[in-house]
């Protein structure tokens, strides 16, 4: 312990290879007087920025993109929607579609089939509105076997730009 008496040496280095003991309150003063104040400065506020530094600053790279060895970026192609039942549903909103549905343990209805036109879909669900009643119903995603179309329907494919040329059978 430090009774007051005795000058604390603080030392950096501990013996091993390419590490120095110096004499860290000597270091520190010594990089006191190099130190200078950065000029830019506006109405007595000190300015955030770089500092007037304006070397070897890295390249501004999109978070996953990839670089190579020597810093340069790599482009990455862009990224497309991936080819799930909620996105093509969500390309065919406002078309009138059968919604065939089944529930496991429902002792009243196991299958039960939806006409509606489509209005929502999402991760987990999908909203239809009978244009006949006009009731809105909510469907589950979990429940859903497939849906059938009177018209043709719009889909693009992951990657894809457009809608794939159609092909006669």
């Amino acid at each position: 312990m430090n009774n007051g008496m005795t000058p604390v040496n603080y030392t950096i280095g501990n013996g091993y290879p390419g590490l120095q003991q110096q004499n860290f309150q000597q270091g520190f003063s010594q990089q006191q007087q190099g130190f200078q104040q950065p000029s830019n400065t506006q109405g007595g506020c000190q300015q955030r920025g770089t500092g007037g530094y304006t070397g070897n600053v890295p390249p501004q790279v999109m978070s996953g993109a990839a670089m190579t060895p020597g810093g340069t970026v790599v482009p990455t192609p862009p990224q497309f929607e991936q080819s799930y039942v909620e996105n093509i549903l969500r390309l065919n909103l406002g078309k009138v579609g059968t919604f065939y549905m089944t529930y496991e343990n429902n002792s009243q209805w196991n299958a039960k089939v939806f006409k509606g036109v489509l209005e929502a879909a999402g991760r987990d669900h999908i909203i239809i509105s009978e244009p006949q009643t006009g009731r809105r119903i909510l469907l589950l995603m979990v429940n859903l076997d497939y849906v059938v179309f009177d018209e043709p329907l719009k889909y693009q494919y992951p990657g894809v730009v457009g809608n794939p040329p159609q092909t006669g059978r």
